[in-house]
C-alpha cells in the first residue's frame, strides 16, 4: 500500500490507548529493521527522518526505501520530517513524497510559533499530509542541536491547548521531562501535564526522547494520553555494539554486510520490544 498519513492510525491509537512508534531511518538497515519488526507483529509505526538523515541519505532515496518498505509490508506506514525546520523544509519533503512533517517552532516565542506552524498545517494538509508541532524544549542531543537538560523547558498546559486550537495539528509533541539520547539517571516525566493536555485535545501528545525510559512509565504515559513514542537511540546503540562484536572478533572481517546483517537483526529485536510495549501489535 502507499505510504499513509499519521491520521490514517493515531486517532485509533488515542481512542484505543496504544502508541504507534516513530523509528528514526538512518540507513536502508534501520529501514530494512524497522519494517521486518513491523511486519512481524502486524503493527502501524512512522519512519522518521532527521534534516541530518536527509542530507545524508538523500531525499530521493529516503522516499524511495520507504515507498519500498510500505509497497512490500502493506502495512500503514507513515514517513515523517523529524524536527523540520522551516516551511521550505517541510514543502520540500512533501513534495518529494513525505505523507506527514513535523515543524519544531518550539525555540520560538509562543506567538511566532503557532503563526510558523499554522502556515505549514494549511499548506500541509491541502496534500493530504499530516502534521505534528512542538511546545516547550526537550533537552538531550538530537543531530546537530544539543539542548542542555537543565535549558529544556516544560510546555505549559494552557499555551499548550491553546497552540493546538490555533494550529490545528495532527499530533502534539510537548516536552514533560524527557530528553534525546540515553539517560544518565531515570526521567522525571510529568505525568500531569500529559494528562491535562490529552484531556482538553482530540489529537494525541507525542513523547520525544523514548529511548531508555523505563517500561512502566512509558504505559503510564500512554494512559495519559500519549499516542505517538519516537525511539532513536536504542536503535543505534544496538547496531552499534553488535559491529563492534563483530569486529573485534575477526579482525579480517571486510564484508560490510557481516556486520550491518548482525546489527540489522539486533535493532528487529528492539523494534519488537517497542512494539509490544507500546501496545501497537496487530493493530495495523
Amino acid at each position: 500500500m502507499p505510504l499513509v498519513s499519521m491520521n490514517e492510525f493515531l486517532p485509533k491509537a488515542k481512542e484505543k490507548k496504544f502508541a504507534v512508534g516513530q523509528f528514526n531511518m538512518n540507513n536502508l538497515e534501520f529501514a530494512q529493521a524497522i519494517v521486518e519488526a513491523a511486519m512481524e507483529l502486524n503493527s502501524p509505526f512512522i519512519y522518521g527522518v532527521s534534516e541530518g538523515a536527509l542530507k545524508y541519505m538523500g531525499i530521493e532515496f529516503t522516499v524511495a526505501i520507504a515507498e519500498a518498505a510500505a509497497k512490500k509490508s502493506g502495512l500503514p506506514i507513515a514517513l515523517h520530517l523529524d524536527h523540520g525546520s522551516s516551511f521550505e523544509v517541510a514543502m520540500a519533503c512533501i513534495r518529494a513524497g513525505f505523507s506527514s512533517v513535523m515543524f519544531d517552532g518550539s525555540h520560538y516565542p509562543l506567538e511566532e510559533n503557532i503563526r510558523l506552524t499554522r502556515e505549514i498545517v494549511k499548506a500541509a494538509h491541502a496534500m493530504g499530509v499530516s502534521v505534528e508541532g512542538e511546545l516547550g524544549t526537550i533537552g538531550g542531543v538530537e543531530d546537530d542541536l544539543s539542548v542542555d537538560e537543565a535549558d529544556a523547558t516544560l510546555a505549559k498546559p494552557e499555551e499548550a491547548i491553546r497552540f493546538y486550537e490555533e494550529t490545528g495539528v495532527d499530533a502534539l509533541a510537548i516536552a514533560v521531562g524527557t530528553a534525546h539520547g540515553m539517560y544518565s539517571g531515570e526521567p522525571n516525566i510529568r505525568f500531569d501535564i500529559i494528562e491535562e493536555v490529552a484531556s482538553k485535545v482530540p489529537v494525541p501528545i507525542v513523547l520525544h526522547g523514548g529511548s531508555g525510559v523505563p517500561d512502566e512509565a512509558i504505559r503510564k504515559a500512554i494512559q495519559c494520553g500519549v499516542g505517538k513514542i519516537n525511539v532513536n537511540t536504542e536503535n543505534q546503540v544496538a547496531a552499534t555494539q553488535t559491529i563492534r562484536e563483530v569486529l573485534s572478533k575477526d579482525e579480517k572481517v571486510i564484508d560490510p554486510r557481516k556486520y550491518l546483517g548482525p546489527a540489522r537483526d539486533a535493532m528487529i529485536e528492539v523494534v519488537k520490544a517497542k512494539i509490544k510495549l507500546f501496545g501497537s501489535e496487530n493493530q495495523a
